[in-house]
Protein backbone atom coordinates (compact mmCIF):
# COMPACT_ATOMS: atom_id res chain seq x y z
CA UNK A 1 0.00 0.00 0.00
CA UNK A 2 2.72 2.44 0.99
CA UNK A 3 4.78 1.73 -2.14
CA UNK A 4 1.81 2.28 -4.45
CA UNK A 5 1.15 5.69 -2.86
CA UNK A 6 4.76 6.71 -3.38
CA UNK A 7 4.59 5.47 -6.96
CA UNK A 8 1.39 7.47 -7.60
CA UNK A 9 2.90 10.62 -6.07
CA UNK A 10 6.05 10.23 -8.16
CA UNK A 11 4.01 9.66 -11.32
CA UNK A 12 1.92 12.77 -10.61
CA UNK A 13 5.09 14.79 -10.01
CA UNK A 14 6.57 13.60 -13.34
CA UNK A 15 3.37 14.46 -15.22
CA UNK A 16 3.31 17.93 -13.64
CA UNK A 17 6.96 18.55 -14.54
CA UNK A 18 6.32 17.44 -18.12
CA UNK A 19 3.35 19.80 -18.38
CA UNK A 20 5.43 22.73 -17.05
CA UNK A 21 8.23 22.01 -19.54
CA UNK A 22 5.72 21.78 -22.41
CA UNK A 23 4.12 25.05 -21.31
CA UNK A 24 7.43 26.94 -21.15
CA UNK A 25 8.42 25.53 -24.52
CA UNK A 26 5.07 26.62 -26.02
CA UNK A 27 5.40 30.12 -24.52
CA UNK A 28 8.87 30.60 -25.97
CA UNK A 29 7.82 29.21 -29.37
CA UNK A 30 4.76 31.49 -29.35
CA UNK A 31 6.91 34.54 -28.65
CA UNK A 32 9.31 33.49 -31.41
CA UNK A 33 6.42 33.00 -33.84
CA UNK A 34 5.18 36.53 -33.04
CA UNK A 35 8.66 37.96 -33.64
CA UNK A 36 8.96 36.19 -37.00
CA UNK A 37 5.44 37.25 -37.99
CA UNK A 38 6.33 40.87 -37.24
CA UNK A 39 9.38 40.81 -39.49
CA UNK A 40 7.92 39.12 -42.55
CA UNK A 41 5.96 41.57 -44.66
CA UNK A 42 3.59 40.20 -47.29
CA UNK A 43 2.79 42.45 -50.27
CA UNK A 44 -0.88 43.35 -49.89
CA UNK A 45 -2.89 46.25 -51.20
CA UNK A 46 -2.92 49.09 -50.08
CA UNK A 47 -0.21 48.43 -47.48
CA UNK A 48 1.99 45.41 -46.83
CA UNK A 49 0.70 43.16 -44.09
CA UNK A 50 2.44 41.20 -41.41
CA UNK A 51 0.94 38.06 -39.97
CA UNK A 52 1.10 39.31 -36.36
CA UNK A 53 -2.63 39.51 -35.78
CA UNK A 54 -3.03 36.03 -37.29
CA UNK A 55 -0.38 34.63 -34.95
CA UNK A 56 -1.89 36.42 -31.93
CA UNK A 57 -5.26 34.82 -32.64
CA UNK A 58 -3.61 31.49 -33.45
CA UNK A 59 -1.85 31.50 -30.07
CA UNK A 60 -5.13 32.08 -28.27
CA UNK A 61 -6.97 29.39 -30.23
CA UNK A 62 -4.23 26.77 -30.12
CA UNK A 63 -2.70 27.30 -26.69
CA UNK A 64 -5.62 28.55 -24.61
CA UNK A 65 -5.73 31.75 -22.65
CA UNK A 66 -2.98 31.06 -20.08
CA UNK A 67 -0.22 29.99 -22.43
CA UNK A 68 -1.45 32.26 -25.25
CA UNK A 69 -1.38 35.32 -22.97
CA UNK A 70 1.99 34.28 -21.57
CA UNK A 71 3.40 34.04 -25.12
CA UNK A 72 2.10 37.47 -26.09
CA UNK A 73 3.20 38.89 -22.73
CA UNK A 74 6.71 37.51 -23.17
CA UNK A 75 6.86 39.01 -26.67
CA UNK A 76 5.84 42.43 -25.33
CA UNK A 77 8.33 42.23 -22.45
CA UNK A 78 11.11 41.30 -24.87
CA UNK A 79 10.28 44.37 -26.94
CA UNK A 80 10.06 46.66 -23.93
CA UNK A 81 13.41 45.31 -22.71
CA UNK A 82 14.99 46.43 -25.99
CA UNK A 83 15.09 43.29 -28.09
CA UNK A 84 14.23 44.13 -31.73
CA UNK A 85 11.10 41.95 -31.86
CA UNK A 86 8.56 44.54 -32.99
CA UNK A 87 7.64 45.09 -36.64
CA UNK A 88 9.64 48.26 -37.27
CA UNK A 89 12.41 47.77 -34.77
CA UNK A 90 15.28 48.39 -34.66
CA UNK A 91 14.83 50.76 -37.64
CA UNK A 92 12.38 52.99 -35.74
CA UNK A 93 13.76 52.41 -32.26
CA UNK A 94 13.66 49.76 -29.58
CA UNK A 95 12.56 49.30 -26.01
CA UNK A 96 10.09 51.32 -24.03
CA UNK A 97 10.42 54.34 -26.31
CA UNK A 98 9.29 52.29 -29.31
CA UNK A 99 6.62 50.50 -27.29
CA UNK A 100 5.01 53.76 -26.16
CA UNK A 101 4.95 55.08 -29.72
CA UNK A 102 2.02 55.02 -32.15
CA UNK A 103 1.63 51.23 -32.07
CA UNK A 104 1.33 50.77 -28.29
CA UNK A 105 -2.46 50.44 -28.33
CA UNK A 106 -2.29 47.76 -31.01
CA UNK A 107 0.40 45.87 -29.10
CA UNK A 108 -1.67 45.93 -25.90
CA UNK A 109 -4.64 44.82 -27.99
CA UNK A 110 -2.69 41.65 -28.80
CA UNK A 111 -3.36 40.56 -25.21
CA UNK A 112 -7.12 41.05 -25.39
CA UNK A 113 -7.31 39.45 -28.83
CA UNK A 114 -5.38 36.37 -27.75
CA UNK A 115 -7.58 36.01 -24.68
CA UNK A 116 -10.82 36.35 -26.64
CA UNK A 117 -9.63 33.95 -29.33
CA UNK A 118 -8.96 31.37 -26.63
CA UNK A 119 -12.70 31.29 -25.92
CA UNK A 120 -13.35 29.50 -29.22
CA UNK A 121 -14.11 25.84 -28.68
CA UNK A 122 -14.52 22.76 -30.81
CA UNK A 123 -18.33 22.89 -30.63
CA UNK A 124 -18.53 26.38 -32.19
CA UNK A 125 -19.82 26.43 -35.77
CA UNK A 126 -18.00 28.32 -38.51
CA UNK A 127 -20.14 31.46 -38.20
CA UNK A 128 -19.58 31.64 -34.43
CA UNK A 129 -15.83 31.12 -34.88
CA UNK A 130 -15.79 33.90 -37.49
CA UNK A 131 -17.70 36.20 -35.14
CA UNK A 132 -15.42 35.50 -32.18
CA UNK A 133 -12.29 36.07 -34.29
CA UNK A 134 -13.74 39.32 -35.65
CA UNK A 135 -14.49 40.57 -32.14
CA UNK A 136 -11.02 39.54 -30.94
CA UNK A 137 -9.34 41.35 -33.85
CA UNK A 138 -11.55 44.39 -33.31
CA UNK A 139 -10.10 44.86 -29.83
CA UNK A 140 -6.64 45.26 -31.36
CA UNK A 141 -7.92 48.07 -33.58
CA UNK A 142 -10.09 49.65 -30.91
CA UNK A 143 -7.20 49.94 -28.45
CA UNK A 144 -4.84 50.89 -31.26
CA UNK A 145 -7.06 53.70 -32.53
CA UNK A 146 -7.73 54.99 -29.01
CA UNK A 147 -4.01 55.24 -28.30
CA UNK A 148 -3.20 56.64 -31.75
CA UNK A 149 -5.84 59.35 -31.39
CA UNK A 150 -4.57 60.24 -27.93
CA UNK A 151 -0.99 60.37 -29.18
CA UNK A 152 -1.35 62.31 -32.45
CA UNK A 153 -4.60 64.16 -31.80
CA UNK A 154 -8.24 63.48 -32.52
CA UNK A 155 -8.33 66.14 -35.22
CA UNK A 156 -6.40 63.75 -37.50
CA UNK A 157 -8.13 61.08 -39.65
CA UNK A 158 -7.45 58.35 -37.08
CA UNK A 159 -9.51 55.58 -38.73
CA UNK A 160 -8.02 56.29 -42.17
CA UNK A 161 -4.50 56.18 -40.74
CA UNK A 162 -4.78 53.36 -38.22
CA UNK A 163 -7.35 50.86 -39.49
CA UNK A 164 -8.70 51.37 -42.98
CA UNK A 165 -5.53 50.31 -44.85
CA UNK A 166 -5.45 47.01 -42.93
CA UNK A 167 -9.08 45.91 -43.13
CA UNK A 168 -8.84 43.82 -46.29
CA UNK A 169 -5.82 41.96 -44.93
CA UNK A 170 -7.59 41.39 -41.60
CA UNK A 171 -10.65 39.94 -43.33
CA UNK A 172 -8.39 37.54 -45.22
CA UNK A 173 -6.56 36.46 -42.02
CA UNK A 174 -9.78 36.01 -40.03
CA UNK A 175 -11.38 33.85 -42.73
CA UNK A 176 -8.20 31.77 -43.11
CA UNK A 177 -7.97 31.18 -39.37
CA UNK A 178 -11.69 30.41 -39.08
CA UNK A 179 -11.28 27.73 -41.76
CA UNK A 180 -8.35 26.18 -39.86
CA UNK A 181 -9.71 26.54 -36.32
CA UNK A 182 -11.15 23.04 -35.84
CA UNK A 183 -7.78 21.49 -36.70
CA UNK A 184 -5.84 24.04 -34.62
CA UNK A 185 -7.93 23.36 -31.51
CA UNK A 186 -6.51 19.86 -31.38
CA UNK A 187 -3.12 21.36 -30.41
CA UNK A 188 -4.58 22.35 -27.02
CA UNK A 189 -4.87 18.69 -26.07
CA UNK A 190 -1.15 18.20 -26.63
CA UNK A 191 -0.26 20.89 -24.12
Amino acid sequence: MFNSNIYCMELTKNISQTRVVKSFFAIILGSLALTISAKIKIPFYPVPMTMQTFVVLFLGVSLGYKIGLASVGLYLLEGIAGLPVFSNSPEKGVGLIYFTGPTMGYLIGFLTASYLASKINIQDNFLLVLTKLTIATSTIYLLGLLWLGTLIGWDKPIFALGAKPFLLAEIFKIILLALLTKKILKIRNFI
